[in-house]
């Protein structure tokens, strides 16, 4: 089976593929201080638990100090098997429509991808995470740029951090809009008003690029507000790690 990793900020998933069928999955909380042994007997651990034998690794990484570990445990844990980094110089097919290519992250490559394998163009992934990305994708599958903006949960925490009365809160949509406690108020504030960006952003690139064939969210704190996004038509949670799998096929050893 094909391991493929994205190790994220805040978070790193794992999933395994027997062709083009997704598995197994993990999720595990990044730690850019972890060694590579210590990756390597999470990973041992993890994929013994469900009896997997992996015949090949795909990986990419938004933490440099992640990868360099990560570099190493596949060195010494799995030096037999083929192993594709997403980095400049790797075949992904996606050509980088943009100022400064080498400044673009491999996650957002690998989305692009996706969506464009998934989808077609033109598109919109909006991915999530530590922060929330909008990467725009052009008819021919060019990555044309995009929008960053803070996450969810970095801004719930600097509000937290910032508002005396004020506390983290557990990030789900309310009974309403308007708040009857703080606890609502706080969430109806993540809930509505990050939905309400989402469209705006969307909004604003439909009005440069023209209509899109799909608006993709994913990552891991997608489903707390799409449900409320006019302007989201698919959601599709694996969308990086189906883009690894698709760089390891463009750059399988012979």
């Amino acid at each position: 089976m094909l391991l493929c990793i994205d190790i994220g900020n805040t978070n790193t998933v794992l999933a395994t593929f027997e062709g083009d069928k997704l598995v197994h999955s993990w999720r595990t909380k990044t730690d850019a201080r972890s060694t590579a042994d210590e990756l390597g007997l999470m990973f041992r651990g993890l994929l013994a638990a469900d009896a997997v034998e992996i015949t090949g690794v795909a990986a990419c990484s938004t933490v440099p100090a992640a990868l360099r570990s990560l570099r190493a445990m596949l060195k010494r844990y799995y030096a037999q098997v083929p192993a594709v980094i997403v980095e400049p110089g790797v075949r992904t097919g996606v050509q980088l429509a943009i100022d400064n290519p080498k400044e673009v992250g491999s996650d957002r490559v690998v989305n692009t991808l996706a969506a464009y394998t998934l989808y077609g163009g033109p598109a919109v992934v909006v991915d999530f995470g530590t922060s929330t990305n909008f990467d725009v994708v052009s008819a021919k599958g060019e990555f044309l740029g995009g929008v960053l903006a803070p996450g969810i949960e970095i801004s719930v925490d600097a509000l937290a951090q910032r508002a005396a009365q004020l506390r983290k809160v557990e990030l789900v949509k309310p009974p309403r809009v308007i708040g009857k406690n703080t606890v609502e108020c706080l969430q109806s504030g993540v809930v509505y008003g990050f939905a309400g960006q989402v469209d705006g952003v969307v909004r604003g690139i439909i009005s440069e690029v023209g209509p899109l064939t799909a608006v993709i969210a994913t990552g891991g704190l997608a489903p707390v507000v799409i449900d409320e996004c006019a302007t989201v038509t698919h959601h599709e949670p694996w969308l990086t790690l189906i883009g690894l799998r698709l760089v390891y096929e463009r750059n399988r050893p012979a």
